[in-house]
């Protein structure tokens, strides 16, 4: 194998051990080893990238890291990810054969560095001579250390020539959910969703009152639905103005849609099932609504008390299995934001789409087949229920629907009008049922256009 001047090398062993001598001290490395661990437990074991970088529970590689350290680890992966066929592409057109099959910890090396050089402000020759020492202090891709200088040294002489063709040529994302989004939404809407995976996602806000005013405050806009949306974040939430004092909170324009569905809830007693980390919980609570907010994780109900909290807003809290919950009466309304695939929310989270497959899919559909079914049982004669997800698949969202009403008699649609839920018009479907991917809501600016991916369903029980 050999990339520019590189020497031919033997395949790497898959020793774990540090090499004597190597130069952990160097300012940058542990950052950069860190990244590549964290990319290889999510590709080869598909762990959900969330979770390895939790400021609290994270991986401890990563936990060891300064702030500034931990938020250019975040960068590299999300890069790395975001573009990791082109990534691979870029890499492969500069290797005289494919790297072995089993030379993982030396792909990763060279994905890491190549997010850096490719998409990164930092400078080349850093992101070079750090993988090039990363590579000779372990046994596994030592004997590549020639290949990595050269590949990597190649991508940055080339890259001004190479990377727009690049762009071009390949779709960033796993072969399975590039065929299934054509298959459900055509060859072009498809296309239009994975451009904007390739976007960084915006940062949405619902505001208690006032939306032009925080809007200035924040500087973003005002979106049709109502909230604020900004390009990017100045510093971290915290520490925007408006947070202490509980005037809005963060949530996606799609997913405030699901709780607006359910019309009028002054006075009303609601359930928010599956209710963390509680975005919509403060939706209802903020509409006048009597919320009882559900949810199996004693974690996440940590988290969704400290936003009622921050809010202050009164909601009861129930940690329970919904499957086995029993409240003492039925409910005027519920909603249920069932646990899914999440590949609605790529953009805010690249690794769904390489840490997911069509078999989760499935399965998932049958937990939500489930839980729509107990969530039924809850609402009162001519109450709602409103069941939703992040998920773009419809095998999570209209087939679900579908199959419930099927075997529900005591069911009926309640299907979405125009102007029951401004600014979601164009997001209807020809039941009624609301579906929002991220190729919807185009500006001109791709930074603050497109939504993430929700599929929501109102239905009626029959007196």
């Amino acid at each position: 194998m050999r990339a520019g001047n590189g020497r031919k090398s033997a395949t790497p062993n898959e020793s774990h051990r540090v090499l004597p001598g190597s130069d952990n001290a160097a300012p940058g490395l542990p950052a950069r080893k860190t990244a590549a661990r964290l990319l290889a437990a999510v590709i080869d074991k598909k762990t959900p990238l969330d979770g390895l970088t939790d400021n609290e529970h994270g991986h401890p590689q990563y936990l060891a890291l300064e702030a500034r350290d931990r938020a250019l680890v975040r960068a590299i992966l999300a890069t790395a990810l975001r573009y990791r066929n082109t990534i691979g592409a870029l890499i492969g057109s500069r290797l005289d054969r494919p790297l072995p099959v089993n030379a993982t910890a030396l792909a990763h090396v060279l994905h890491v560095a190549a997010a850096q050089i490719l998409f990164l402000d930092i400078p080349d020759s850093a992101a070079v001579n750090l993988a090039v020492l990363h590579a000779k202090g372990d046994p596994r891709t030592a004997r590549f250390s020639g290949v990595v200088n050269g590949v990597l040294r190649e991508l940055a002489r080339r890259k001004e020539r190479s990377l727009s063709a690049a762009l071009a040529a390949n779709r960033d994302a796993p072969e399975w959910f590039a065929h299934r989004l054509e298959e459900v939404y055509g060859a072009e809407t498809a296309t239009a969703i994975l451009a904007m995976h390739r976007v960084e996602a915006p940062a949405d806000f619902t505001v208690v009152s006032d939306p032009e005013g925080w809007a200035r405050k924040l500087g973003g806009i005002v979106l049709p639905t109502g909230g604020v949306r900004v390009a990017s974040l100045d510093g971290a939430v915290p520490d925007l103005p408006g947070y202490a004092e509980g005037a809005w909170w963060v949530q996606d324009a799609a997913a405030s849609l699901p709780a607006r569905m359910l019309g009028d809830v002054r006075g009303s007693r609601v359930a928010d099932l599956c209710a963390a980390p509680g975005g919509k919980t403060a939706q209802l609570a903020n509409a006048g609504a009597h919320v009882t907010a559900l949810d199996v994780s004693a974690s996440r109900l940590r988290r969704l008390r400290q936003n009622m909290e921050r809010l202050r807003l009164d909601v009861e809290i129930v940690e329970a299995d919904l499957m086995n919950w029993e409240p003492s009466a039925a409910f005027d309304a519920v909603l249920l934001d069932a646990p899914c695939s999440s590949t609605g929310t790529v953009r805010r989270h690249p690794d769904v789409p390489w840490t997911k497959s069509p078999q989760d899919i499935e399965k998932l559909a049958g937990v939500q087949a489930r839980l729509l079914s107990r969530a039924a049982l809850l609402v009162r004669p001519g109450g709602r229920l409103v069941f939703s997800n992040c998920s773009l698949d419809p095998a999570e969202g209209e087939a679900v629907i579908a199959a419930f009403l099927a075997e529900s008699a005591g069911y009926e649609r309640d299907p979405l009008k125009p102007g029951d839920v401004p600014g979601a018009e164009d997001f209807i479907n020809e039941r009624g049922e609301l579906r929002t991917t991220p190729a919807g809501f185009s500006l001109d600016d791709p930074r603050i256009s497109g939504l993430d991916g929700f599929f929501a369903a109102r239905l009626r029980r029959k007196s």
